[in-house]
């Protein structure tokens, strides 16, 4: 089995090669499985990570949930203590720019919602396997998430970040489904 920081470091570098074009299509494609899907049919709230390239553009998808008359609540991290919490985005404009050019709710102007508010989850990753575990960015902030999340989680990822297998660890918590540009997976 191969070490996260590994395979982490390898998927930045598999993601950095990916092509605007290629990035759009694929981007594109798993939005549209998403859309899909009776967890998103069926959600009145959605938790979704705002995206920064390379990862799958959140973007397109925000604004889909919007135009379906759908709430949005994205993160807030806090780093003291390594959590989440999650906020009502109504306009783009309500966001700023925090560490490592990531863009989060500003908090005077968007409601903090409570986790069980929140219908669907998508939540990041570098890698996942197919039986729905993740290897995040390192922080542990989603595991911490996930596991007082009473919703479902589904994951969103490019079809090459499925990897046969890591080293599960305690905290560790699967998704429901990962979606992909090539399939949907769901290892329940």
């Amino acid at each position: 089995m191969t070490d996260k920081k590994v395979i982490r470091k390898q998927m930045k570098a598999n993601l950095s090669d990916l092509s605007k074009p290629i990035y759009e299509d694929f981007s594109y494609e798993i939005a549209k499985r998403l859309y899909e899907q009776q967890a998103w049919i069926e959600a009145n709230v959605i938790g979704i990570t705002l995206s920064n390239p390379p990862e799958v553009d959140t973007y397109q998808i925000i604004r889909k949930a919007w135009e379906q008359g759908k709430q949005v609540a994205v993160p807030k991290c806090h780093q003291a203590t390594k959590t989440l919490t999650f906020h009502a985005l109504s306009q783009f404009s309500q966001l700023e720019s925090v560490f490592f050019g990531l863009y989060e709710p500003i908090e005077q102007q968007t409601e903090k919602l409570d986790a069980k508010e929140i219908d669907l989850l998508l939540v990041p990753g570098l890698a996942f396997t197919k039986n729905g575990y993740r290897i995040g960015f390192g922080g542990g902030y989603y595991d911490r998430f996930l596991q007082t999340y009473p919703g479902e989680a589904i994951s969103l990822a490019f079809d090459f970040q499925l990897i046969e297998e890591f080293a599960v660890e305690a905290h560790d918590i699967p998704v429901a489904k990962i979606i992909t540009n090539k399939q949907v997976l769901d290892p329940k």
